[in-house]
């Protein structure tokens, strides 16, 4: 089977600091990133429902990374995809 994917995703482990009135802060892991979006390792994701927004910040960088928000695209029992709502180039 080949790969229909149109943004090839590049395996990323980070830490990244999840925001949703839901549960408020969490810090997950990220698996993998793509030029859409990001998936994130935490059980309390699967909670979400396709279609919230959440904000994501990756930690532990020289410098401190912008605030992003993000759209649930997908949830599972580990995690949640997610995909980038800002354009870090085009700010809305």
């Amino acid at each position: 089977m080949s790969n229909q994917r149109q943004h090839p995703r590049t395996p990323l482990r980070a830490r990244i600091l999840i925001r949703h009135e839901s549960f408020g802060e969490l810090l997950g892991q990220t698996r993998d990133l793509s030029d859409a979006g990001v998936y994130v390792h935490h059980p309390q994701l699967a909670g979400l429902a396709p279609g919230a927004i959440v904000s994501g910040q990756l930690q532990d960088l020289p410098i401190p990374a912008p605030v992003l928000r993000l759209r649930v695209t997908r949830v599972d029992e580990e995690g949640a995809g997610l995909s980038f709502v800002d354009d870090p180039l085009n700010p809305a």
